[in-house]
């Protein structure tokens, strides 16, 4: 049986389509599944800016970088997905247009998270006098549109098996965290919720933006977008923190008890997966550990 791992050795990843990419350390594996039902593999190694620079490894710094970072690897990965799993029927996005709607899909994010939540403040604020109350009225705004966005994904059958391979990736990466062969067998036993999940890590952006857009007052529309894309920063360190945290003490009853709701949201965004999923995810793992 393979050493089990220190708590501060952690691995990671993302479902892709038709496969997972895996990360720990500096090594990054993407695995997925071809047409010919053959396991294609994108290799890179790469030294996280937080470790290349001290400065950028400090708490409350080193969360953004890293979600940049992951952002960047993840889109990478994507593009690789959608070129090994479409088949020739099918036509395969480029670079460009791929980068296209990234942008297309982070300018609506911004608009529905941050416009439209904004908005919904400075409409409500001549009848809420409470500005705590006020904050958390436009946070539930929020979190109705995310609860809405989530749950119409599960309308698309290629999102369902996304969310397939993201409970596969999760399964994995708890047995390796148990120190267990990594086998088909004992994979599928785990669950399919982590406590570090970027679902988890979404609601906590939520929760923790309540707090700190609190201390904006009560500045006119514009202002706040402005105020509110300016300290997006702050909220993702924070946040970042908050997960980390979580992830390494999962025993405590507190901690459980404040990973319990992002828990509760991967009921939508991870799936059970088959055991060919499971087989994917394991090939990322091992080309990483």
């Amino acid at each position: 049986m393979p050493d089990k791992p220190k708590p501060e050795d952690i691995a990671g990843g993302q479902a892709l389509i038709e496969g997972v990419m895996m990360r720990h350390g500096n090594k990054t594996a993407a695995a997925v599944r071809s047409p010919s039902k053959e396991i294609v593999f994108m290799e890179q190694e790469y030294i996280p800016l937080t470790k290349r620079y001290k400065i950028l490894g400090l708490m409350f710094i080193r969360g953004t970088i890293t979600l940049f970072e992951m952002m960047f690897i993840g889109i990478k990965c994507l593009m690789f997905s959608a070129d090994v799993a479409l088949s020739e029927e099918e036509r395969k996005p480029n670079s460009w247009e791929m980068t296209l709607s990234f942008i297309f899909s982070f300018s609506i994010a911004i608009f529905f998270f941050v416009v439209v939540p904004a908005f919904c403040f400075t409409q409500m604020k001549p009848f809420v006098s409470n500005l705590i109350l006020l904050n958390i009225l436009e946070g539930c705004v929020r979190l109705g549109m995310f609860l809405t966005f989530l749950g119409s994904t599960l309308l698309m059958e290629d999102m369902r098996r996304v969310y397939m391979y993201h409970g596969a990736e999760h399964k994995t990466v708890f047995a390796w965290e148990k120190g267990e062969e990594l086998t088909v067998d004992n994979v599928k036993k785990y669950s399919t919720r982590h406590p570090r999940c970027g679902t988890s890590f979404i609601l906590f952006v939520m929760i923790v933006s309540i707090i700190v857009f609190s201390f904006l007052g009560r500045p006119d529309f514009l202002e706040r977008v402005f105020y509110k894309l300016l300290l997006l920063p702050v909220v993702a360190g924070i946040s970042y923190e908050a997960i980390r945290f979580t992830g390494k003490h999962a025993r405590w009853q507190v901690v459980q008890l404040l990973s319990w709701p992002g828990l509760m949201l991967q009921k939508i965004t991870t799936r059970e997966p088959s055991d060919d999923q499971i087989e994917v995810a394991i090939a990322a793992m091992k080309k990483v550990v």
